[in-house]
């Protein structure tokens, strides 16, 4: 029996002499097979096509001296199922890249919710078990600062100074009336908007908002950033998969698929070097983003490893309850040297007895929401986002080789068949092939390049922008500096490793070790 390979080696060498065959034929003698062709792919009418073949004199693009099978309505229907075909295999070409990106971007953004939940609960938690005279009355300020930082990560035009000195203003009435003056709890709004306003002036919670500032600027302003150029990420993807094509482009196009139909080839394929010129030729204002791509890339894997330490947003949010913890604490030791120097700025209130409101916070999403578990390496945000830049880092040079790519993969002949060139069925391609890029494309035989594309060009001017961005919030190895606010604030000078001051080494109450459980489905990623 003919065994596989020989049924194959068989059936390549028919197909050989087929297509061969064909091109020393004088022309096929029926249309019959491009009209099936025509009405199956481009789900045409089959009525007033050729039946056979016969002089094209109107023929714009797919001209010939030998009869064809084609029509000035037909080789139209042609020009734009060539330029639709073009932006499926572009579209189809980048779906595992898009995928990649957009599906990390929302996997992204959804643990960091989860994560600002799960800080939030286990602040509320640390007023409930411990300060449980004042939880009610801290819920709302606690729900405030959590969804300020939701608000600053996901773009919003806020300010992290502003929103952390809010929430230790708002703290401090509350330590004064529960635990500096305990007993008697009530005093007027008044005197309780003074204590607020005297907090900066006193510094009741030493040098802690200043820490909290200084981590939440050095963790929430890189992760933004991040999510960011992920978005952007998406953005240039899609701009390119809808790329408006030239009619110079249009009509290689049209030439190098659609042509061949007209002389009864339905089945050929272009030569290699022939649809590499085209492809070169209609993509060349694209192959001007892979520097810049590139570049983008590196440096969203140049911040992805700067994030740890007090740059990891696991570690500032889920230990900042004990940074209030320690606040809280220290002004409690501080109270009367406290008391004394409120007393002197906003006098003594006149206070009456009252029963202090208890936590009403849930027991069962603190028995069993907010455990805290061990820190599981496997399982951390900033090795997610590893595994996350380790598959981006394979589509470096995605644009430079995306000419490339479409020929090798979609829609050239294999290497040793008989292909179309352009005019004919030829053994091989014999004009010169052309790199990529636009400044290549002066020698390119097929298409004609001229200018610049506007819209390629904006794409790499934000491009440029997100690359300073991302560079500006990646840590260099010596020192460096943070801004943290939106629209200016707080400059600090930071440098050396993550230490005890950061809130690294722990707190009185113990660093909290622990991470969050990440659906691996979120992060779902194909990979080439």
């Amino acid at each position: 029996m003919m065994d596989a390979r020989t049924w194959r080696v068989g059936c390549r060498c028919l197909l050989l002499l087929a297509l061969v065959g064909s091109t020393r034929s004088e022309g096929v003698q029926s249309c019959e097979e491009v009209r099936k062709v025509f009405q199956w792919r481009l789900a045409g009418a089959v009525k007033g096509l050729p039946d056979s073949p016969r002089p094209g004199p109107d023929l714009q693009v797919c001209t010939s001296k030998k009869p064809t099978c084609c029509t000035r309505k037909m080789e139209e229907r042609y020009q734009i199922a060539a330029r639709q075909d073009m932006q499926r295999v572009l579209q189809t070409s980048s779906s595992t890249l898009k995928f990649l990106i957009s599906r990390n971007a929302a996997a992204f953004q959804e643990t960091l919710e989860t994560l600002i939940r799960q800080a939030e609960n286990y602040t509320s938690i640390l007023f409930c078990n411990t300060y449980r005279n004042m939880a009610l009355e801290a819920a709302a300020s606690i729900q405030e600062f959590f969804t300020d930082v939701g608000l600053y990560l996901f773009g919003a035009d806020v300010n992290p100074e502003e929103f952390v000195n809010r929430f230790f203003d708002s703290l401090f009435p509350l330590v004064y009336n529960h635990l500096i003056n305990p007993g008697v709890t009530e005093s007027s709004l008044e005197y309780s908007e003074c204590i607020r306003m005297a907090r900066r002036d006193v510094s009741p919670f030493g040098n802690i908002p200043q820490r909290v500032m200084g981590q939440m600027g050095r963790s929430l302003l890189p992760s933004r950033t991040f999510l960011q150029a992920l978005n952007l990420g998406i953005e240039v993807i899609n701009t390119t998969d809808h790329l408006y094509f030239s009619k110079e482009c249009g009509r290689v196009l049209l030439r190098m698929e659609y042509c061949p139909h007209c002389q009864g080839l339905t089945l050929s394929k272009p030569c290699m070097g022939y649809c590499l010129n085209v492809m070169r030729g209609c993509l060349a204002h694209v192959a001007e983003l892979n520097p810049h791509w590139h570049a983008y890339i590196r440096s969203l894997e140049e911040l992805s490893d700067a994030m740890h330490g007090t740059y990891d947003i696991e570690h500032v949010l889920l230990n900042f309850h004990l940074l209030v913890n320690d606040a809280v604490m220290q002004a409690h030791v501080d109270g009367q040297n406290l008391s004394a120097r409120v007393n002197k700025i906003c006098g003594r209130p006149i206070r009456s007895p009252t029963q202090s409101p208890r936590c009403s916070f849930d027991g069962i999403k603190e028995k069993h929401g907010m455990k805290i578990s061990a820190r599981n390496g496997e399982e951390t945000l900033a090795n997610r986002r590893k595994e996350f830049i380790n598959s981006l880092r394979l589509y470096r040079t995605f644009y430079g080789g995306l000419a490339d790519q479409l020929c090798v993969n979609e829609l050239a002949a294999a290497d040793g068949l008989p292909c179309w060139n352009g005019e004919d069925i030829v053994k091989s391609y014999t004009q010169r092939v052309v790199g990529n890029g636009i400044k290549a494309q002066s020698g390119n035989p097929e298409i004609k390049v001229k200018g610049s594309d506007p819209v390629i060009n904006q794409i790499i001017d934000k491009l440029k922008h997100v690359i300073q961005l991302l560079q500006g919030r990646s840590p260099k190895p010596d020192k460096w500096e943070l801004q943290m606010g939106s629209g200016g604030g707080m400059l600090e000078q930071v440098s050396g490793d993550c230490d005890d001051e950061d809130g690294c080494g722990g707190s009185g109450s113990g660093e909290v070790k622990r991470t969050l459980k990440i659906t691996d489905s979120l992060f779902t990623m194909a990979k080439t």
